[in-house]
């Protein structure tokens, strides 16, 4: 299941649809975004009840068996939100994207700096309500997820589908303060951390600390990706996700053998 990152939508998976050759792939819009249903309360965004459940309901919905979960920048903190509020016993394990286990204040105070002092990153005109200005910073947000510039066509499609996410949504999902170290701690299966090697919204110091945070965690760093290494690297992303999924669905199989 890939769970997309802040203002996205499920489209930012375009490029891992291959995988349903020879997996199940579930790519859902989360609430506040995409085609999902968008409440303008700010409580149906700031816990990780909602997040956990939504989440739940999908697994439950479809009957899905012990799924690999896969975070893609805020979408990581949903994963995070599932864990601390269910655990891990139904999944078979996660995967990381440029993402972390801290968020806002809680954040490791280098990748905190890099983050507020980028006016791209902070894009704080993404939660305002005046639409040129809206527009202007939503586009400069989603270049500055990539290393190298997107084509005009594809710079204009993410655009457009990011904008489908309300400023109060915005404004809501990034005023989040959470640490999920301690039920980080508790995970028995496997985590997997990337990101890429020039990654503006998630710095180094987040994936490590990540990597300190789960018992049974390894690393992989694109050398050519900024934050969304499964688009600008598909092709290795995909190999490489594909590799950690079977290993990560062997381990349940010889557990009920």
């Amino acid at each position: 299941m890939f769970i997309h990152g802040y203002s996205q939508c499920g489209l930012s998976f375009l490029r891992q649809h291959a995988l349903a050759d020879n997996f199940r792939v579930i790519i859902p819009d989360l609430r506040g975004h995409g085609q999902s249903d968008k409440p303008l309360n700010v409580d149906a965004y700031d816990t990780s009840t909602s997040w956990a459940h939504d989440v739940r309901a999908i697994i439950d919905t479809l009957t899905l068996q012990n799924p690999v979960l896969v975070g893609w920048s805020m979408g990581g903190w949903v994963v995070n939100d599932y864990i601390r509020t269910f655990g891990d016993a139904e999944i078979a394990g996660l995967a990381l994207v440029g993402s972390s286990i801290t968020t806002g204040r809680m954040l490791p105070p280098a990748a905190l700096a890099a983050r507020t002092n980028n006016p791209d990153v902070a894009a704080t005109a993404m939660r305002g309500d005046d639409l040129a200005a809206n527009l202007t910073a939503t586009a400069k947000f989603v270049q500055v997820c990539f290393s190298t510039p997107l084509s005009a066509d594809d710079l204009a499609f993410m655009t457009g589908f990011n904008m489908l996410c309300p400023p109060a949504v915005r404004n809501a999902c990034r005023s989040r303060n959470e640490d999920y170290r301690p039920s980080s701690a508790n995970m028995t299966k496997p985590a997997l951390i990337l990101w890429g090697q020039h990654e503006q919204l998630a710095p180094a110091p987040m994936g490590e600390q990540a990597m300190d945070a789960f018992p049974n965690a390894s690393a992989l760093i694109y050398e050519n990706s900024g934050h969304a290494p499964f688009w600008e690297e598909a092709d290795r992303f995909n190999t490489d996700l594909s590799a950690f999924a079977a290993q990560a669905f062997s381990q349940i199989q010889g557990a009920a053998a």
